[in-house]
């Protein structure tokens, strides 16, 4: 679920199709630049009732799905 909805988020903010974006993709290997990181963890805020904390570690799809699974599960 987690994963889906941060793919979906990604496809749409790149034009990427879902299909080829892996846990091991940057962002930065898809345009994502730290601006569109900011609005789209706000948006997994929303969606998840979290408080997600962006940092340079959290560089690729695989880190943040990790990231927010654990977040939703401490809560």
């Amino acid at each position: 679920m987690v994963q889906e909805k941060i793919l979906e988020l990604l496809a749409e903010a790149t034009d990427v199709d879902t299909a080829d974006i892996t846990a091991e993709t940057a962002f930065a290997d898809l345009g994502i630049d730290s601006l569109d990181l900011t609005e789209m963890a706000m948006q997994l805020e929303e969606e998840f009732d979290i408080t997600l904390e962006m940092s340079p570690e959290l560089n690729t799809v695989g880190k943040l799905v990790e990231t927010v699974e654990k977040l939703i599960a401490e809560a």
